[in-house]
């Protein structure tokens, strides 16, 4: 049976970001706000001692896609929507081991956040400076989940398109705000990335959770998910655990391998090897 997962050898990874900007533009994921990341690729970091004597570490993360989730145990989804019978978790397993999840079941209680060890319902300052980070992000219920895109205020304050009589803009194709920006492009987000494929839309909707899906939506059509593809360095590699000739698996056998919070019996599927060093 098919298991992907994803190796990140944190001795060739230098901490660019090139897999969160590509997550974020393959996901159309919306900027951070009341406690959200929104951040499905994401990092820990942390500087200990005072300089010129200090040490840097940069971990990436990302949702784990543990084989014994208990987000999906603690999703109660959305029976009567599904019907008598039918799966009612937003929550689930696709047959290559990818915690996915229906937008369409979710209800946004966000028990998922509350019991996911990588996970946390609010964060707090300490996140902007990598301390913590939530692999699950709720857009709340009755908000723009892009609201970037329906602001209307200039984006440099102070700063118009036309003049107060003449509508013609001053600088020809020229906007100044996010909801022109929308409106000229005809999709929310304007540089919409119109992917199909599984459960969950390109873009999700208020009161539902969202986080990493492997770019399902890829691997359906065989590609590889967008962080990997985007790493320069090459620092990740992704496969089936459980095909032995994988590079993948050739990989976690020949090299000693970690993966975050191992004590919680969650068997994450993304793993580390090597030491982080910001001067590789």
């Amino acid at each position: 049976m098919t298991r992907l997962g994803m190796v990140i050898d944190l001795a060739k990874c230098n901490g660019c970001g090139a897999c969160a900007f590509a997550c974020k533009a393959e996901n159309n994921t919306r900027d951070r706000a009341a406690g959200q990341s929104y951040n499905w690729a994401d990092f820990l970091m942390q500087t200990e001692g005072t300089f010129p004597n200090t040490k840097h570490s940069v971990i990436p993360v990302l949702c784990n896609h543990c084989s014994d989730a208990p987000c999906i145990k603690s999703c109660p989804g959305n029976p009567k929507l599904a019907g008598e019978g039918n799966p009612f978790k937003a929550l689930y397993k696709t047959p290559e081991g990818i915690t996915l999840q229906d937008a369409a079941l979710c209800i946004g209680c966000g028990k998922c956040q509350e019991v996911c060890p990588y996970s946390h319902p609010n964060l707090d300052d300490a996140s902007l400076d990598g301390k913590t980070y939530s692999v699950i992000s709720l857009n709340p219920a009755d908000e723009n989940p892009q609201p970037r895109w329906a602001d209307k205020t200039s984006a440099i304050p102070g700063c118009t398109s036309s003049g107060a009589a003449d509508k013609t803009s001053a600088i020809p194709g020229c906007t100044s705000s996010g909801a022109e920006v929308a409106a000229l492009a005809g999709t929310v987000p304007p540089m919409l990335n119109q992917w199909t494929g599984s459960d969950l839309p390109p873009v999700r909707k208020d009161d539902v959770i969202e986080k990493c899906t492997f770019c399902y939506h890829r691997v359906l059509n065989g590609l590889q998910p967008a962080c990997v593809d985007a790493c320069p360095a090459h620092a990740r590699i992704f496969g089936d655990q459980e095909d032995p000739n994988s590079e993948i698996a050739l990989l976690l056998k020949k090299e000693t391998s970690f993966r975050l919070q191992e004590d919680k019996g969650t068997k994450p599927n993304v793993h580390y090897i090597g030491k982080y060093s910001p001067r590789a």
